[in-house]
C-alpha cells in the first residue's frame, strides 16, 4: 500500500515545485542547464557530423565546431519559461534538420519531452494539444524510414517509437497537474467566497440580536411612559431613563463591532469586550425594566468558556428574552443555565401566549439562534409547550 502513495505524491511534489517558483527562479534554472545540455549535445553528437551530400565535405566540422554547434543548439532551451512553445518549434525544427543530415539525437527528444510536461501544466489545453500534436508528428516523421512498407512499420513499432509513448505520458500527467491546479483555485475561490458570506451572516445575526433586544425594549417603555406621562410623571421619567441607557448600551455595542471591523487587520485593535454569560444578570435588570421579570437559575458549577460558546449562549438567552418581552404577554420569564461535564445547557420558558409570531420558525431570531448553535455543533429546540407558554433550548458542547 506505500507504492501507489508515493507515485501519487510525486505528481503532487511536481506541482507544489513549479507553485512555488517564481518566474525569474524559472528562467535562471533554464539558464544554468543551458551549459549541461550543450555537453550532452556535444557528447552524443557523431564525430565529424556528416553534412547534406558529397559537396559539402569540404565543409565536415572538427571538434571545436561540433561543440559551437552543440552550444548555438542548446541556446534555445535559456528561454524555455517564458516561450516554451517557441522553444519547442525551435527544438523540433532541429530534431527535423539532423534528420535530413542523417543524424538522431536523443537529448532533442528528452527536451521535447520536458517542453510538452511544461506546456500542459502552464499553458492552456489548446495550446498544449498543437504542443503534442507536432512532437508526436516530428517523432514519427523522423522514425519512419521511406523504404518498404513493412519495413516503415516496423520502424514505427520498434524501439524508436518510444519517445512518442514518453510524451504522451508527460503531456497526460501535465495536463493532469494543470486540472489539479484548477481545481485548487476554484476551491480555494469558493472557501474565500464562502468565508466572506459567513462573515456577513455573522454580522447579521450580531447586528439582528442587539438591535431586535434594544429597540423592543426601547418600543415598550416609549409606549408605557406616553400612557403615564400626565398621571404618573416620575413612571414617565422612569422610561425615559431606561430608554436612554438601553440606547447607550446598544450604541456601545455597534461602536464597538465597528471599530472591531475597521481594524480586523490590526492586531492591536482596542475595543470593549463582547458580551457574554456574566452579562445576564445585566440583562434580567433591563428586561425588567421593560415590564419583565427574568428568573435567573445557574446549575452546575460556573467556569471559564471559550469566546464562541460564552457569546453565542447571551445571544441566544439575549433573543428569547427579547422575544418574551415583545410577544408573549407575560410578566415573568425563567432562564436556566446548566453547566455540564462537557456542555452547556440553555433553556428560557414562559407562560404566555404559545403561538408568538416568531415561534414558527419564520422570524429572523430563531433563524439566527438555530445557525448560532449548528456551527457550534450543538442542538437547537424551540417550541410552544404543552402547559402554555414557550420553550427555548440550546445545548452547546465544550
Amino acid at each position: 500500500m506505500q507504492r501507489p502513495s508515493g507515485l501519487l505524491a510525486l505528481p503532487r511534489r511536481l506541482q507544489t515545485l513549479l507553485r512555488r517558483l517564481s518566474p525569474d527562479a524559472l528562467a535562471a534554472l533554464n539558464w544554468c542547464a543551458v551549459p549541461p545540455f550543450a555537453l550532452l549535445l556535444y557528447v552524443t553528437m557523431p564525430q565529424p557530423l556528416h553534412p547534406v551530400g558529397p559537396l559539402l565535405d569540404p565543409l565536415r566540422p572538427g571538434p571545436l565546431r561540433v561543440l559551437v554547434l552543440a552550444v548555438v543548439m542548446a541556446l534555445p532551451i535559456g528561454w524555455a519559461s517564458r516561450r516554451a512553445p517557441q522553444v519547442l518549434g525551435v527544438v523540433l525544427a532541429e530534431v527535423l534538420v539532423l534528420r535530413v543530415c542523417g543524424q538522431k539525437l536523443w537529448p532533442l527528444f528528452l527536451a521535447a519531452v520536458v517542453l510538452v510536461f511544461y506546456i500542459a501544466v502552464n499553458r492552456s489545453r489548446r495550446t498544449a494539444g498543437y504542443a503534442l500534436a507536432a512532437t508526436v508528428a516530428v517523432g514519427i516523421a523522423d522514425s519512419v524510414r521511406v523504404q518498404s512498407s513493412g519495413a516503415a512499420v516496423r520502424s514505427l513499432t520498434g524501439p524508436s517509437s518510444l519517445h512518442l509513448v514518453v510524451t504522451a505520458a508527460a503531456w497526460i500527467l501535465g495536463s493532469w497537474i494543470r486540472l489539479r491546479q484548477t481545481h485548487a483555485e476554484a476551491l480555494r475561490t469558493q472557501a474565500a467566497h464562502q468565508a466572506v458570506q459567513d462573515e456577513r451572516l455573522r454580522i447579521a445575526r450580531e447586528l439582528h440580536d442587539m438591535v431586535a433586544h434594544s429597540i423592543g425594549v426601547i418600543a415598550i417603555q416609549a409606549g408605557a411612559g406616553s400612557r403615564v406621562f400626565d398621571t404618573q410623571p416620575a413612571v414617565a421619567r422612569a422610561a425615559l431613563g431606561a430608554i436612554e441607557s438601553t440606547g447607550r448600551e446598544t450604541l456601545a455595542g455597534l461602536r464597538r463591532m465597528l471599530v472591531a471591523l475597521r481594524e480586523a487587520d490590526s492586531d492591536h485593535a482596542e475595543s470593549a469586550p463582547a458580551p457574554g454569560l456574566a452579562d445576564v444578570e445585566r440583562l434580567a435588570a433591563t428586561a425588567a425594566g421593560a415590564g419583565v421579570e427574568v428568573e435567573v437559575r445557574w446549575g452546575g458549577t460556573r467556569r471559564g468558556l471559550p469566546p464562541e460558546i460564552d457569546l453565542s449562549a447571551y445571544r441566544i438567552i439575549q433573543e428569547s428574552v427579547t422575544n418574551v418581552v415583545r410577544h408573549a404577554g407575560v410578566a415573568r420569564c425563567r432562564v436556566l443555565v446548566d453547566y455540564r461535564e462537557e456542555e452547556l445547557s440553555i433553556e428560557v420558558t414562559d407562560d404566555g401566549r404559545g403561538g408568538a409570531p416568531t415561534s414558527a420558525g419564520s422570524g429572523y431570531g430563531l433563524v439566527g439562534m438555530r445557525e448560532r448553535v449548528g456551527l457550534l455543533h450543538g442542538q437547537f429546540t424551540a417550541g410552544p409547550r404543552p402547559e402554555g407558554g414557550y420553550r427555548v433550548a440550546a445545548r452547546l458542547p465544550v
